[in-house]
């Protein structure tokens, strides 16, 4: 096993081992693209979702949220185009009948499957005579609808059907005349909003990287298209600086401008953002410039105006819309790789997540030095308590000597551990610990806040 998979595989039992990430339907053997977030997994990805949300919204002024149903009404998907384009290449071993992403299958024989069509990736399948993982011949080669399909009601035929949403995008792009009406915003404004769609992946893979059910963090920003340039400058700094708060190294963090032929179908210019991942370089957010693809779509399909008239006067028209689109589980796994740290202290290995401060799923840890003191338990419940108040994500922990007890929280990210002792008895100090350091310092308990926050 290469470093990269090894570091993949100890990030994956340090996220199962420290309740950070399970395996969805773990006790009757899983299921396929699907993870649960643990009680520290969901505690750090509402915090990156958090932060997220002030980043963008919170601290903005043309911003606003919407919260929008995952299921839409299928003339939704219809008019967007997913229903006839949101396909993915798939190729079939003829003898297991398993299926696989096609593209996949070139890029792990070291082919660049990039502005190549179904025809031609399954041409150099053959030409090369590449065979499935299980050494057998592939078949025909298929576009499959990534859309999960269901119905509504008690009858099941097609005037039923409905899909669980593929994007967030489209409930915003259906409540932009709603929200034009009741606010009247100036233009330009986005509209942004956190939550789940649903891929039917061929082949989900790399841990919550490719999954069937993933939850986005997005805006639609709607523009005058005289400006579409300069506005999209503006989302490519933003974006910039939004993986700088989050943590993720400048270095690590790649632009890539995204060639005519491979752009998404509604784009005119599109900017992925890539993650340097153990296992690869791939995707963790990106912006597209849609034009008026989605509003002109639904305006035709609904026979509602989909148009704003400007405050200053002028003629109605369909805005333009800048989409920056981040992964929210792709960023969980990326803070975590990125944390993912193993060092020497006090002759020993350790292994830690050096998680910035802001994300982290526990703040500050707070210990008596001994359990069975009930005066030493009885003060350091009391600092607990004041911490929690202000930081909220503060645990107390008394299990094991202390030694023990700094190695599990530096495993969790845990950035500042305080620990209450006999002389915080008689001189009201504290000890304050530094996960990355291990440097320790003596804190007044009055001080203590105020040093935590520095």
């Amino acid at each position: 096993m290469d470093s990269q998979n090894q570091q993949m595989e100890k990030i994956i039992s340090l996220t199962k081992r420290r309740g950070f990430i399970y395996q969805g339907s773990e006790i009757y053997g899983g299921l396929a693209g699907t993870w649960d977030y643990g009680p520290l997994g969901v505690q750090l990805k509402r915090n990156i979702a958090n932060l997220w949300w002030r980043f963008f919204v919170e601290q903005r002024q043309d911003m606003y949220g919407v919260d929008s149903a995952i299921l839409m009404n299928p003339k939704v998907w219809v008019a967007s185009g997913h229903v006839d384009t949101f396909n993915d290449p798939l190729i079939e071993d003829v003898k297991t009948k398993k299926r696989y992403r096609l593209d996949h299958v070139l890029e792990e024989n070291g082919i660049n499957p990039e502005g190549k069509t179904l025809d031609e990736m399954a041409a150099l399948v053959k030409e090369k005579g590449i065979k499935s993982p299980e050494g057998n011949d592939f078949g025909a080669a298929a576009q499959f609808n990534l859309m999960f399909k269901t119905y509504v009601g008690p009858v099941q035929d097609e005037t039923s059907v409905v899909y669980l949403r593929p994007e967030t995008a489209q409930g915003m792009f259906t409540n932009f005349r709603n929200v034009v009406d009741s606010l009247y915003p100036d233009l330009p404004f986005g509209l942004a909003q956190i939550g789940k769609s649903f891929r039917n992946e061929i082949a989900p893979r790399d841990f919550i990287f490719r999954v069937r059910e993933l939850e986005i963090m997005e805006f639609e920003y709607f523009i005058n298209p005289e400006n579409w340039e300069a506005e999209f400058e503006k989302c490519l700094n933003m974006s910039r600086e939004w993986f700088k708060l989050v943590g993720l190294p400048i270095e690590k963090v790649h632009e890539r401008e995204i060639p005519e032929t491979d752009r998404a179908h509604y784009s005119k210019r599109t900017v992925d953002f890539e993650f340097a991942y153990p296992f690869g370089i791939k995707e963790i957010g990106g912006i597209a410039y849609r034009t008026d693809f989605d509003l002109s779509n639904h305006e035709r399909a609904s026979g509602r105006p989909q148009r704003y008239t400007p405050k200053e006067g002028g003629t109605p028209f369909v805005p333009h819309v800048i989409e920056p689109t981040f992964g929210l589980d792709r960023h969980v796994l990326a803070v975590l790789a990125n944390a993912y740290t193993e060092d020497e202290m006090n002759g020993e290995t350790r292994v830690f997540l050096k998680l910035p401060p802001q994300v982290a799923p526990v703040k500050i840890a707070v210990f008596p030095l001994l359990k069975n003191k009930p005066q030493l338990v009885e003060k350091a419940q009391a600092v607990f308590m004041e911490l929690k108040k202000e930081f909220g994500m503060v645990v107390f922990d008394d299990n094991g000597n202390i030694g023990k007890r700094y190695r599990r929280q530096d495993e969790i990210g845990t950035p500042y551990c305080v620990t209450v002792d006999f002389d915080s008895l008689e001189d009201g100090t504290v000890t304050v610990r530094d996960r990355d350091t291990g440097n320790q310092e003596r804190v007044a308990i009055a001080e203590l806040s105020a040093r935590l926050k520095q």
